[in-house]
This record gives structure tokens, C-alpha cells and sequence, in this order.
């Protein structure tokens, strides 16, 4: 017995820490960009501006941002950039344009419009007294923000506004939307000094990847310089997300978000056009409207108002993975260390597949624990959002050592009856209830995630790492120790095709190019595998 009980495993032990560290080595390699994105010898044309953070919210009408904090922000943001642009004057922004002045920065100045007209004068109204206040700070003002886009105000009332501001002002005036807006609302052109558009490669209707982000942009400001002569074409919008879900072949990372902002700053250089990126500061509160992709488009994060991409310094996705790769190495020794303990009390010999099994279980969980600790830092929001995805990640982290366990000990992953049906047929094991509980975990969320792909897919993230970690157990469980008799348990049989159906739907919405919906999309369908082949039996002791 001594061959398989100890070289084997220390073998496979070695094969899996191998396999992890190859992998991080993979995930972790840097990019070294031909241009910074912050450069320190090259200031920024102008960056959008909102100063949230924390739990600071402009969707709450009581939020106001201190003088103090606006200050601090103006004060960094004045060594890389000469210009802020905001969108509103509200919750503290009015104190912008003064506190501007006293950091060296110009201000494109914003009036929120919408809906309520009695709302749209204040502001209009304020927003003119600030220009006539600070006319060296204030350089432009942008009467509404994708007002037309949200269909708050007809195209009529927004020229006739934008015409009343004007005669107001000495400053130029332009309204701003997502270019595809101004091609369908061309009167708008008549009204402002010069035109603002937006163009967010990763929004578009046909998603645009990376690696084509700055093309695309040049491309559309072409063709809107084509399409409305004579005036200036200011980019007022334009950058990518650092975190969040894929669509379709648009995938968000830090490294991405490094490059497309660069290769944009060098092609506004080179074909010298005026560019505003969005944005300075990481935004929490967008979260709630865009899910996680919308707080991550920031330069600076919003914590500690520190630099994403210090210059001088190759970008990785992940800078902290030498503690991740640690942490997987640790719980991949934890995976085998809990098989061996279990065979310690066994008096049979295990078989070779199931050290190749728990070898499996510590890998898969090993190399994928920081990427899935990782997403639920950055996509867990407010305290439902963090207890699910915490949920999961515990639920993740338990299933290979759990079913490392069981493995050995020879006992097969629990049915729902065995937890919840009459008494007679309950399992006594503790262990096992344990097993059970983290498979109801991973099967409700996983549920409840894929239900939501297929309803509200937009700003849902995938959660392919956690998941992966949790059912790549379950599935090998069941297949090395499925019992060879028994009836299908209903609920077993319910969430196996509600899995299976939410799968197949989200393939063909999400499209081929999202190796994030693949990837979940497999890992729904292996569930629903592993459910469909439990057996409701007692399983002795």
C-alpha cells in the first residue's frame, strides 16, 4: 500500500503546484504600452469628473460632496490633466468651477436635463451664473447629457433649450451623446458651436474588442466629421472598463483598459483631435444602474484615489498574484492533505483514479481560487451582493476538500432527500450534510445567476471561476462514486433542466466570441449533468 498512499499523491502534489504556478505565470504576465496611459511629461486634453466615492451616491438627493474632498481631487487630477469635464452641478458639483480655478484646471461645464422641466431651469439658471463667475475657468458648457438617448426630452425642446442657453453665454455651447444619436437627430447640429460625441467602444450594439478599440474610434470620428462639416468634433466621451462582464468579444481588464486608452491619447495626438476620457475616478454608485461593469472606468481607483497605472510600470491584470498563486498552492496542499487523513482511517487500498480525482479537485481549486476571490472583491455590491457571492466563494473553497473526503471515504455526493426528506431516509452524517449543504449553495446561485442571464442578461457578470471550483468536484464525485441503484429525486431532476435550458439560451444570446459565457454556459451544463445523475438511496456508513 505504500506506493499509492504516498508517492502517488506527493507526485501529484507536485504536478498540481507545478500546474498552478504555470498558470498564474500565464495570468499575471504584464504589458509593457510604447505610451502611459497617466504620462507624466504629457498632460491629459480632459477627463470626465464626478467625485464619488464610498457610498457617496448622486442617485440619493441628500449626498453633498464637501468642498475639502473636491479639492483634494482637483489638486491630483491638475498633474495630469488641464481640463475636467462635469455633467451636472448638484450634490456639491456647483463648487467645481471655483475650486477648478484655484488648481490651474478649465472646466467643460455640464447641466443635467431630463425629464422635469422645473428642475432643468435651476439648473440651466446656475449653471449660467457660474460662467459668468469664472468666464477664465469655465470654457464650454454641455446643455444635457444623452437626454435624447434616455427619450426624456423630444428633439425640439432640446434645440430650443440649447438655443436659450446660448443666448445666455459667451462661451461656446454643444450637447453631448452616444454618436449613433446625432446621425438620427440632426436639427441638434443647428443649435450648438460644436458637436460632442460619445463613443464607447465596449457599449456599442456590435461590441467592439480591444484591440480594434482605437481604430473604431477614429473610424466614427470620421465619419461624423463627414456627416456634420464645418463644426468641431469633440470626443466627450471615450475610454474602457478595467472590470466586469464580457459582451461578446469586449472583454474588460485592467491590461485592456491600459492599451485602449493609450493607443487613443496617441492617435488624438497624432491626428490632433480633442479627446475627454471617461473617467477619473472609478464610480461604485454606477453599479446599481450598470452592474459592475460601470464603476470600473476610472483612471484612478475610488478608495485610495491612487493611480491604476503608475507610468514606468508594466501592467498586469492581476499585481497582487503572487499572494493569489500562494494562496492556491496552499489550498491544493489542503485538498490532498484532507485525502490522505481520510485514507488514514480507512483499512482499504484507494484506487489510482481517485489520487488522479483529488489531484483534479486541487488544481482546478488551486489555480482558479484567485481569480474567483478576485471577482467577488470587485462585482460584490451591497450586502446582498457580497453574502452571494461570499456564499459562493465559501461554497467553492469547501467542495474539494469536502469532496476529497468523500472520495476516499467512499460515500457519494448527498441527494436533496437525503437532506430535507422524511426522516426515515436522512443521512446521520455530518460530513455529509455538510457535502449537501454546499451543493444546495452552489446549485441555487448557480440557478439563480443563470435565470438571470436569461432574463436580464445586460449587466449580469458570469461567475465562472467560483462555480467551476465548486461543481468540477461534484461532477467527479458522482461519477467515480454514483450509486448503482435508486430513482432520480425530483428536485434534482428540476434544477438539472432549468440549468441545462438556461444554458443552452444564454450560448446562443451571448454569442461565440464570449469565452465568459462558454465557460459558465459548460459549467451550468455540467451541473446539470451531475444532477441529473443522483440517485435517491441511503447511502450506509
Amino acid at each position: 500500500m505504500e506506493p499509492i498512499s504516498f508517492r502517488t499523491p506527493l507526485a501529484l502534489l507536485l504536478i498540481s503546484l507545478s500546474a498552478i504556478a504555470a498558470v498564474w505565470w500565464w495570468l499575471a504576465m504584464p504589458i509593457t504600452l510604447a505610451r502611459a496611459p497617466i504620462d507624466p511629461n504629457a498632460k491629459l486634453m480632459c477627463v470626465s469628473y464626478a467625485p464619488f466615492r464610498g457610498a457617496q451616491t448622486p442617485l440619493s438627493p441628500t449626498t453633498h460632496v464637501s468642498a475639502e474632498e473636491i479639492a483634494q481631487d482637483l489638486e491630483q487630477l491638475a498633474k495630469i490633466t488641464d481640463c475636467v469635464r462635469t455633467y451636472s452641478i448638484e450634490n456639491g458639483l456647483d463648487q467645481v468651477p471655483e475650486l477648478a480655478g484655484k488648481a490651474g484646471l478649465k472646466v467643460i461645464q455640464g447641466i443635467w436635463l431630463g425629464s422635469n422641466r422645473l428642475k432643468n431651469l435651476a439648473q440651466i439658471a446656475t449653471v449660467v451664473h457660474l460662467a459668468k463667475e469664472f468666464p477664465d475657468v469655465i470654457t464650454s458648457v454641455v446643455v444635457g447629457n444623452e437626454v435624447l438617448l434616455r427619450g426624456e426630452m423630444t428633439t425640439a425642446d432640446l434645440a430650443a433649450t440649447i438655443r436659450s442657453v446660448k443666448a445666455q453665454l459667451a462661451v461656446p455651447v454643444t450637447y453631448a451623446d452616444v454618436w449613433e444619436y446625432w446621425l438620427r437627430n440632426r436639427e441638434i447640429y443647428e443649435a450648438v458651436d460644436f458637436v460632442t460625441i460619445h463613443i464607447l467602444p465596449y457599449w456599442e450594439d456590435f461590441p467592439i474588442r480591444a484591440k480594434h478599440a482605437a481604430a473604431h474610434v477614429d473610424d466614427i470620428r470620421r465619419r461624423m466629421a463627414v456627416a456634420f462639416p464645418g463644426k468641431e468634433i469633440l470626443i466627450g466621451e471615450t475610454g474602457w472598463p478595467s472590470e466586469g462582464r464580457m459582451r461578446e468579444g469586449a472583454l474588460p481588464s485592467r491590461t485592456n483598459q491600459a492599451r485602449v486608452v493609450s493607443e487613443i491619447l496617441e492617435l488624438a495626438k497624432r491626428e490632433n483631435f480633442r479627446v475627454n476620457l471617461i473617467e477619473a475616478y472609478d464610480q461604485p454608485w454606477k453599479r446599481e444602474l450598470e452592474g459592475t461593469v460601470g464603476g470600473y472606468w476610472g483612471l484612478f481607483d475610488s478608495g485610495r484615489r491612487a493611480v491604476k497605472y503608475p507610468p514606468g510600470i508594466p501592467v498586469s491584470n492581476y499585481p497582487a498574484w503572487k499572494l493569489q498563486m500562494a494562496c492556491g498552492m496552499a489550498l491544493s496542499i489542503l485538498v490532498f492533505g484532507v485525502g490522505w487523513l481520510t485514507l488514514r482511517r480507512r483499512p482499504w487500498k484507494p484506487r489510482l483514479a481517485s489520487w488522479i480525482a483529488v489531484g483534479i479537485y486541487a488544481t482546478t481549486a488551486g489555480s482558479l481560487l484567485g481569480v474567483a476571490a478576485d471577482k467577488v472583491f470587485y462585482e460584490s455590491y451591497g450586502v446582498a451582493g457580497w453574502l452571494g457571492w461570499g456564499a459562493l466563494l465559501l461554497a467553492a473553497i469547501s467542495s474539494p476538500l469536502l469532496c476529497a473526503n468523500a472520495l476516499m471515504a467512499g460515500r457519494a455526493l448527498p441527494t436533496f432527500l437525503e437532506l430535507l426528506g422524511p426522516k426515515p431516509g436522512r443521512t446521520r452524517s455530518g460530513l455529509t450534510v455538510i457535502l449537501g449543504v454546499v451543493l444546495a449553495i452552489a446549485v441555487l446561485i448557480g440557478s439563480e445567476t443563470a435565470l438571470g442571464l436569461v432574463f436580464d442578461p445586460r449587466y449580469r457578470d458570469f461567475p465562472f471561476a467560483a462555480l467551476t471550483m465548486a461543481v468540477v468536484p461534484f461532477s467527479i464525485l458522482t461519477l467515480l462514486n454514483r450509486p448503482k441503484d435508486g430513482v432520480r429525486p425530483l428536485a434534482e431532476a428540476v434544477f438539472a433542466g432549468l440549468l441545462a435550458g438556461a444554458a443552452l439560451y444564454t450560448l446562443f444570446n451571448e454569442g461565440k466570441d464570449n469565452w465568459q459565457s462558454l465557460w459558465t454556459c459548460a459549467i451550468y451544463l455540467l451541473l446539470a449533468f451531475t444532477l441529473w445523475q443522483g440517485r435517491a438511496v441511503q447511502i450506509p456508513e
